[in-house]
């Protein structure tokens, strides 16, 4: 009986015992921390914004901000006490205790110290001493009147010789810069490797100019930071900054220096190269010009596709020596510049298309000679004197008085019509097409064109005009004239042009036949033509009169 009754209560005690020990099995489990794993922080504790000691928690229940807002309050009421308090140590079970006028403010522990590196709770105490001893002292310097309004002098003292240091700066840097510049321009035109001139004067006098400019900035930001270290160390509060930007200030001189020194060899290199390159382009330039000026003969090489060429070697030259000068950049091997070498290369890749595609065309048509400058063309809907042929776009002059921009690739996938090719000399070739219906005989529709080519000033008898019969069409036949002008300007070739038509319409008006172009059907029951006497029906002058 005393079995079962025992049963009986010790399923529920271990039901009960295991709902209370799941939570922490199942903490166990899943790896929580223990109390030896739980994360220090640490907060430094600062009197007069110089750093005493940091203390970290938690420990003993107290967290790092607990124990820093405590210590602060226990030193300001000792100094509230006080003018200068004793500040002593003493060993405790704990650590060491720092007391001032004998009470403790705050208290150095184990976890305070980095036992690995020979430090203990006493000297590490004592160090937390000298540095608040030297904070009170700062503190109450910065509480006395006669060493702020010191301060305040010698701050403002700095200040003005700092602004007449730049003020000398600037002035002497333009007045040195430009003495320097005058010389070095002087000798400068005298280097000269088989009478070519290595460096440009004006080009010289701006690098010369940009430099000492650069070296004034950086002398001013250097006695900037200097300037700024005094004034923030004359005032105890801010003392500590002006140390450490004084310590940063020489770190960053000192690494800048022997950055520097291990710059200059490969400085010195890259300007080697790129100096070797601009003797090189400059050389070529000479023969490129004497090719311009005809003084050359070469097949592949004329007047027209010489300057492209030019600047097509100059640009493999100048990457040439970018690719051998790269390796000796400085920081040509950081993952910054590798980075930025990437960004740059991409930006290129992804905008760069139709720019090198426009070039490349450009290219295509100077050098398969389509046509070139001054030649009169059509090119689709658009007919005039070519202006200009550049690398990335044609511009060509109309007859109206426009100016039009054709892109080179586009140029390339249409048809262009040359009219100054068809004979030798100047000038080139103008054409119009009349519609003549079957009744009419072919060879009196030639002659009347030859006529009214004949009668039409600008346009030449050798080479002959000639009539071409280009169709022959449902209704009509078509007729082309094609003659030769020496005009050079479209405006005159527009003139020559419009001439023409008009002598076109005197002379079928005067043989009477009926121009229906370009649309032409059928014989009207009467000729539409014009007779002669009412050529100049009002408000058109009388012959002879203008």
């Amino acid at each position: 009986m005393n079995i079962r009754n025992a049963l009986k209560w010790s399923v529920p005690c271990v039901a009960a015992l295991c709902l209370v020990l799941l939570p922490f099995l199942a903490r166990a489990v899943e790896g929580e921390p223990s109390v030896s794993q739980v994360v220090r922080t640490s907060l430094p504790l600062k009197i007069a914004n110089r750093t005493i000691i940091y203390l970290y928690g938690p420990i003993a229940g107290y967290s790092a901000l607990e124990r820093v807002t405590g210590a602060s309050k226990q030193i300001e009421r000792a100094l509230a006490a006080e003018q200068y308090p004793a500040i002593s140590q003493g060993d405790v079970a704990d650590g060491t205790e720092v007391l001032m006028g004998g009470r403790r403010v705050f208290l150095v522990m184990k976890i305070d110290i980095d036992a690995q590196t020979g430090e203990t709770t006493s000297n590490v105490a004592r160090e937390a001493i000298k540095r608040l001893e030297s904070a009170i002292r700062e503190r109450r310097e910065h509480e006395t009147p006669r060493y702020l309004l010191t301060a305040a002098a010698l701050s403002l003292l700095a200040t003005l010789i700092y602004g007449a240091i730049l003020w000398l700066i600037f002035h002497g840097n333009r007045w040195l810069g430009a003495r320097l510049s005058l010389a070095a321009t002087t000798h400068a035109e005298k280097l000269r490797v088989g009478g070519v001139r290595l460096l440009d004067s004006s080009h010289l006098f701006l690098i010369i100019k940009r430099v000492f400019t650069l070296l004034a900035w950086f002398i001013a930001i250097v006695l900037a930071s200097g300037w700024l270290t005094f004034v923030l160390e004359q005032f105890p509060y801010t003392r500590p900054w002006g140390e450490g930007l004084e310590g940063s200030l020489l770190q960053l001189l000192k690494g800048v220096a022997l950055a520097i020194v291990n710059a200059l060899p490969g400085l010195l290199l890259v300007a080697i190269i790129f100096m070797i390159a601009r003797g090189i382009i400059r050389l070529a330039g000479v023969f490129f010009d004497r090719v311009g000026n005809g003084r050359i003969q070469l097949g592949w090489l004329d007047s027209d596709t010489v300057r492209p060429t030019q600047r097509i070697f100059s640009f493999i030259i100048f990457v040439f020596a970018l690719a051998m000068a790269y390796p000796y950049l400085p920081g040509a091997n950081t993952d910054a510049f590798k980075g930025l070498s990437v960004l740059v290369g991409v930006m290129i890749s992804l905008g760069g298309a139709s720019v090198i595609g426009q070039a490349f065309s450009g290219l295509i048509l100077m050098y398969i000679k389509s046509f070139r400058r001054g030649d009169y063309v059509r090119i689709g809907d658009t007919e005039g004197t070519v202006v200009e042929l550049g690398m990335f776009a044609t511009r060509i002059r109309t007859g109206m008085g426009e100016e039009i921009t054709l892109p080179n690739a586009g140029i390339m996938g249409t048809t262009t019509r040359n009219y100054s090719r068809a004979v030798s000399g100047s000038g080139y070739v103008v054409d119009t097409v009349v519609t003549i219906g079957y009744s009419t005989p072919w060879r009196q529709v030639h002659a009347m064109l030859e006529e009214a080519a004949r009668r039409t000033i600008d346009i030449v008898k050798t080479p002959q005009p000639i009539v071409r019969q280009t169709a022959l069409a449902d209704y009509y036949v078509e007729y082309r004239l094609i003659a030769y002008t020496p005009v050079e300007l479209p405006v005159a070739r527009a003139e020559v042009l419009s001439r023409l038509h008009a002598h076109i319409q005197d002379v079928f008006n005067e043989y009477g036949v009926q121009i229906m172009s370009p649309h032409y059907m059928m014989d009207p029951p009467a000729p539409q033509v014009v007779p002669k006497e009412q050529w100049h029906l009002p408000p058109a002058p009388p012959p002879g009169k203008t």
